[in-house]
C-alpha cells in the first residue's frame, strides 16, 4: 500500500467542519447583527494566566464597553482555538447566543492546556485526579479553577459570578469544570458534551466508530515544536481520495492497513514511524487499548461526577439524534443527579451534534422536518434564562425552568417534567416473534438465520458520502435495510392509539453464530404511513408515504456481552444472552403508524467490520481472520420499552 504522509499547515477547512456546532452561527443570526457588533461594542484582551504548576494558558476576554455596570462572566475552554488572535481581530458572535451577547456579558475563550497558544502538554480526555497532593497534581478541574480565580481577580467590572458553557468537546470541560468547582462558579451548561471516549465518539459499546477515523488526527497529532505554543492548524483530514467511503474502507481492509495515514512528515523532514508506532499518539492509543482499560476508565468523567459541587447549577443540553455525543449528556445528566442534591436540569431537542447553537428557522436533521425556530425558542426561552438566572438573578431552585424540557420527536412538540424519564412510565416488553411480528406476548420460539457476508456489509445509509463524520443517517429512512436478507425485520400491526416511548430501550438478544466473534445492531423504526406527507427539504427519490424513521439505535460488539474489560468469544451455535442498552428516547409512535425492530450484525462503514472470527485485537486482525458466518436471533428475544401511559 503506498505511503500517504501530511505536511503540517494552516488548514482552516478541517477546524471549519469539526468546530462549526462548537460555536458558529449560521447566516440567519449574522443578518440580525452587524458584522462588527461585538467590536463596537466589547473591548478584547489577550493574556496569559498562570497555573499552579507554571504553566500559562491563553486567554481572550471580551468586556462590554459599557462600564455603567457590572456583569457576569461566561466562558468557554475549547481545544479548537480562542481565535482570532490579535489586537484589532473579532469574533463576530461570542457568547452561547447572541441574547446573551446583545445583553451584556464578559465572555472568555480559553485555549487549553497543550492547544494552540496555551502552553503545556494536551492530553485527550485528560484524567481526573480525586485527590490532590501538591500543586504538580493538575487536571481540567484545577485549570478552570485557577482561571476562574484570575478572572474575578482581575477582570475589571465583573459581579463575582461566573458560568461556562460548551458544546462537544468544550461540552466535556464544561463538565470538568464543576468537579471541585471554584465558589464563583455558580453554573454549567455542558451542551452534547463527552463523557467517555469508550462509548462516545470513537466507540459505541466497545465497537470502533470506523466513521469518525478523519477525526484521529484533531486529536492526536502532537505540534511540530513540542509543547510549544502555535496559532495555525498543525493537523490535516486525511484525504481518502474518493466519494465513496463504503468502497474505499471495504478495499482497505484490517484496520492496520490504515497506519500509513498517521505517519506525518514536516516541510523540513520527515518523521516516520519508530519501532512499527506511526507518529499519531491518539490513533496508537486506539489501537493499543482495544479494551474498556485502566486509560479509558482513567478518562472517563461519568464515574466521578459525585464530585460535582451542589453550588454549581447544571443545565444539560443534548439532541436526540445526535450521531456523536448521546450517552455524555445522558450519562451526565442521570450521574450528577445520582450524586448531588443542586440544581440539575435536561433539556433535549431534536437535532443532530450541536443545531441548538445555530438560528435556521426551519428545524431540520436529514430529511425529516420538525417544526420551525425550535433552536431559536431554545436560546431566547430556555438558555437565555437559564444563565441569567443563576448569573444575574437571584439565584436558588425557582429558576422557572422545568427538570426536563423535552422535545417529543413524534409529535413534534415541546413537553416540561419534573423528573426524567417521566413519573408516569411503565416497562413495556416486546418480542421478536415468528413471521417477522413484534408482539407483546411470547409465541413459539424459533430461530431466524440470516448470512453476515464480510464482503456485503450492511451500509448504515443509502447515501454514503466522504464526510467528516455523518448525521444525518439518524433519521434515515430505512426501508433500504429492511429489504435485505441479513437484516431482521419484527414489527407490529397498525397502531389503533399512539405510544409513547420516553426513557431508555434495552434490546435482551438470545442469539448463535457459526463463528467466534460478532457484532449486533438493533434499531428502533417507526413506520409512517402511505398517506405521510413529504416536506420540501425531502431527497428527490423520497417520499414520506411508508418513510422508515429510525428513532434510535445502537451496536454491541459480541466479545464485550458479559464485560467491557474483559473480552470473551462466542462458542460456535450455541443459544447466547446479548443485552443492548439503547439511549433515551423520547418519541410517540402515533395512531396509524407501526413499530419496527431491526436487527442485523454489520453497519459499515459507520463501525469498523468485524472479523467474525476472534481476535485478541481487531486493531490487529489479518486479512484471513475476516470469515462470513451464519448468524441466528431465536423468537424469545425481547426489547423492554419505558412507556408513558
Amino acid at each position: 500500500m503506498p505511503k500517504i504522509s501530511f505536511r503540517v499547515s494552516v488548514v482552516l477547512t478541517a477546524l471549519v467542519l469539526f468546530t462549526f456546532s462548537c460555536r458558529k452561527t449560521t447566516n440567519v443570526a449574522k443578518e440580525e447583527i452587524s458584522k462588527t457588533y461585538v467590536a463596537d461594542n466589547y473591548t478584547k484582551q489577550e493574556v496569559d494566566i498562570e497555573m499552579r504548576d507554571g504553566i500559562q494558558l491563553h486567554t481572550t476576554i471580551y468586556t462590554p464597553k459599557d462600564t455603567s455596570k457590572k456583569y457576569p462572566i461566561l466562558m468557554q475552554r475549547t481545544p479548537y482555538s480562542s481565535r482570532p488572535y490579535g489586537e484589532g481581530n473579532f469574533k463576530e458572535t461570542i457568547g452561547p447566543n447572541i441574547h446573551l451577547m446583545k445583553e451584556g456579558n464578559i465572555v472568555v475563550y480559553q485555549d487549553v492546556r497543550g492547544r494552540w497558544l496555551s502552553e503545556g502538554h494536551y492530553e485527550n480526555m485528560r484524567a481526573y485526579i480525586p485527590n490532590k497532593t501538591s500543586d504538580k497534581d493538575i487536571d481540567e478541574s484545577t485549570d478552570t479553577y485557577d482561571t476562574i480565580d484570575w478572572l474575578v481577580n482581575n477582570v475589571a467590572h465583573n459581579n463575582g459570578n461566573v458560568g461556562i458553557w460548551g458544546i462537544s468537546y468544550p461540552g466535556y470541560y464544561a463538565t470538568y469544570a464543576t468537579l471541585d468547582a471554584h465558589p464563583a462558579l455558580k453554573a454549567s451548561s455542558p451542551q452534547a458534551c463527552i463523557g467517555d471516549f469508550f462509548f462516545d465518539d470513537f466507540h459505541h459499546n466497545g465497537a470502533y466508530l470506523l466513521s469518525y477515523f478523519r477525526a484521529t488526527s484533531l486529536f492526536g497529532t502532537p505540534r511540530p515544536n513540542g509543547d510549544q505554543p502555535i496559532d495555525t492548524a498543525w493537523y490535516t483530514l486525511p484525504d481518502l481520495k474518493t466519494e465513496d467511503q463504503y468502497q474505499f474502507f471495504l478495499d482497505a481492509g484490517p484496520l492496520k492497513n490504515l497506519d500509513y495515514f498517521f505517519e506525518y512528515e514536516t516541510d523540513d523532514s520527515p518523521r516516520m514511524a519508530v519501532d512499527g508506532k506511526t507518529d499519531d499518539f491518539f490513533w496508537n492509543e486506539l489501537k493499543e487499548h482495544p479494551n474498556y482499560d485502566e486509560l479509558w476508565q482513567s478518562r472517563g468523567l461519568i464515574q466521578h461526577l459525585d464530585k460535582s459541587k451542589s453550588h454549581v447549577a447544571t443545565m444539560i443540553v443534548g439532541g436526540w439524534f445526535d450521531a456523536e455525543d448521546l450517552y455524555g449528556p445522558l450519562e451526565t445528566y442521570k450521574n450528577i443527579e445520582k450524586h448531588t442534591t443542586g440544581y440539575n436540569t435536561m433539556v433535549f431537542g431534536p437535532w443532530d451534534h450541536g443545531r441548538w447553537a445555530r438560528r435556521n428557522g426551519r428545524s431540520l436533521v436529514g430529511n425529516y422536518y420538525f417544526g420551525d425556530s425550535i433552536s431559536e425558542f431554545f436560546q431566547e426561552k430556555i438558555e437565555t434564562k437559564f444563565f441569567n438566572h443563576f448569573l444575574k438573578g437571584e439565584g436558588g431552585n425557582d429558576s422557572g425552568l422545568p427538570e426536563a424540557y423535552v422535545f417529543d420527536s413524534g409529535k413534534k412538540e415541546w413537553k416540561q417534567y419534573d423528573a426524567w424519564p417521566p413519573k408516569g412510565t411503565v416497562k413495556k416488553e416486546l418480542f421478536l416473534s415468528p413471521d417477522q411480528e413484534l408482539t407483546a406476548d411470547k409465541k413459539a420460539v424459533e430461530p431466524v438465520n440470516f448470512i453476515s457476508d464480510v464482503k456485503k456489509p450492511v451500509p448504515y445509509s443509502e447515501d454514503i458520502k466522504s464526510v467528516f463524520t455523518p448525521r444525518k443517517y439518524m433519521t434515515d429512512d430505512q426501508r433500504f435495510a429492511a429489504r435485505r436478507s441479513d437484516v431482521l425485520v419484527f414489527e407490529t400491526d397498525v397502531l389503533d392509539g399512539d405510544l409513547t416511548l420516553a426513557g431508555d430501550i434495552m434490546a435482551n438478544l438470545k442469539v448463535a453464530t457459526t463463528g467466534t466473534a460478532a457484532d449486533w445492531i438493533v434499531k428502533i423504526i417507526d413506520v409512517h404511513p402511505a398517506d405521510g406527507e413529504t416536506n420540501e427539504e425531502m431527497q428527490d427519490h423520497l417520499k414520506m408515504s411508508n418513510y422508515h424513521l429510525m428513532v434510535r439505535s445502537e451496536v454491541l460488539r459480541g466479545r464485550f456481552r458479559n464485560s467491557f474489560s474483559n473480552p470473551e468469544p462466542f462458542v460456535p451455535n450455541q443459544k447466547t444472552d446479548v443485552h443492548i442498552k439503547l439511549q433515551d428516547v423520547f418519541h410517540t409512535i402515533k395512531k396509524g403508524h407501526k413499530l419496527q425492530i431491526q436487527v442485523q450484525s454489520t453497519w459499515f462503514p459507520l463501525i469498523d467490520l468485524n472479523p467474525q472470527t476472534y481476535v485478541e485485537n481487531i486493531f490487529n486482525a489479518d486479512e484471513t481472520d475476516f470469515k462470513t458466518q451464519e448468524h441466528t436471533v431465536f423468537t424469545d428475544s425481547s426489547i423492554e420499552f419505558s412507556v408513558l401511559e
